[in-house]
């Protein structure tokens, strides 16, 4: 490789590791500093996760992919140490945006039950469970493992390089239950309230007031003009409105799963074919390229379920502006029920299936466009109506 390579990739492999240092611990302060925000204990673990990567494992990552450190031997021990950071992390992570997954779709399509069951300790019960399922997969990796004092590059202390003939058994349990099954859920749990969003906008389509309730029926040549003439101005302007917003849902669904399946596919994929293949002769540049794709989840996780969620947003600003020591203003006082970890998703998914009738509320809603809002809109079942910042 040239040198500009060298430099432009490790740059790059730089960069992703403050990103991802920088972001998660921005989240992770947001949430810990608000009480209201206790219902984000998931989001929380899986920037907690996300960041031990960024400490531990992605300057790791930077040691095995450079060409800068190719004289770093690690020792046996240290090899497996490094194995079992990698597994594990790797693990936690997608177990953990799995459990975030379907905690979503309950609140949505199960709303009262998510109420009652979604207490702290089911939550800690789902972070011990993500732990201990993540370091038994790792002790299965590491089973066969050859003891003594022996050395190895760095560059070759990776699942690809992993000695033993167990590693075909491994990786295909390790991909089976670290990446199907979790897309798997993801891929139903999104489906579903894919669905739950497109039925609120079938059935939010406004009706002129005349057409629903007449109080005098008028059987005037005049009047009947008016009625016919604003049922064939309101359908053009509906169907197209409903379609945008029922594409704006499909896209944030999208965005969300297509995040996963890019980050995670290319690294399972290359791993389940060099498993069953024989010739490992070049796989370490090819490694490298999809390690690092994986890796690139941990920047991004922090993005997706934590920065994108409106009030840890105005938190984040809120706190900006005390260290600054700039004047607060009036701040926005949240419930406890306006805190949920599910409520700037859903308000999206409300927004993006506004009709035209009700898009001016949506957009800079007033007190009263507020109260029209909610009594004439179709929420998504558990919603809180959003309020203006």
């Amino acid at each position: 490789h040239s040198i500009a390579q060298e430099v432009v990739g490790l740059f790059c492999m730089i960069l992703l590791t403050l990103t991802a240092l920088v972001a998660n611990i921005v989240v992770m302060v947001v949430i810990l500093k608000t009480p209201l925000f206790r219902k984000f204990i998931f989001v929380c673990h899986l920037c907690a996760v996300d960041l031990l990567s960024a400490i531990f494992l992605m300057p790791l990552g930077i040691i095995s992919s450079s060409s800068c450190f190719n004289r770093v031997i690690y020792s046996i021990a240290e090899c497996k140490a490094v194995l079992f950071l990698n597994i594990c992390f790797i693990s936690a992570s997608i177990l953990t945006i799995s459990i975030i997954s379907v905690e979503r779709y309950y609140y949505i399509v199960h709303p009262l039950r998510y109420e009652v069951k979604m207490t702290i300790r089911l939550a800690v019960a789902g972070v011990i469970f993500i732990w201990v399922k993540s370091v038994l997969i790792t002790v299965l990796a590491l089973v066969e493992w050859p003891h003594g004092n022996g050395a190895t590059s760095a560059s070759r202390c990776t699942v690809h390089w992993s000695p033993g003939a167990h590693k075909k058994v491994f990786v295909i349990l390790f991909s089976i239950t670290c990446f199907i099954l979790p897309t798997i859920i993801i891929l139903a749990v999104y489906s579903s309230i894919y669905r739950v969003a497109r039925t609120a906008s079938l059935q939010q389509a406004p009706v002129p007031a005349q057409a629903v309730a007449p109080r005098h029926r008028c059987d005037s040549i005049a009047s009947q003009v008016t009625i016919l003439t604003t049922r064939i101005l309101m359908l053009p302007r509906l169907i197209p409105d409903r379609l945008l917003g029922s594409n704006k849902a499909i896209l944030t669904l999208i965005l969300i799963v297509g995040q996963f399946l890019c980050c995670w596919l290319p690294f399972f994929a290359f791993h389940l074919h060099s498993s069953v293949t024989v010739d490992t002769v070049g796989g370490g540049h090819g490694e490298m390229v999809v390690t690092w794709i994986a890796y690139s989840s941990f920047a991004i996780n922090p993005f997706f379920y934590g920065l994108l969620n409106r009030q840890i947003r105005e938190e984040l600003a809120r706190l900006r502006r005390s260290c600054l020591n700039r004047p607060l203003g009036q701040e926005l006082c949240l419930s406890i029920s306006e805190a949920s970890v599910q409520e700037n998703f859903l308000q999206f998914l409300q927004r993006a299936t506004c009709t035209l009738e009700t898009h001016t509320s949506c957009i800079s809603p007033s007190p009263r466009n507020r109260l029209d809002q909610t009594t004439t809109g179709f929420p998504i079942p558990g919603q809180v109506p959003e309020e203006s910042s």
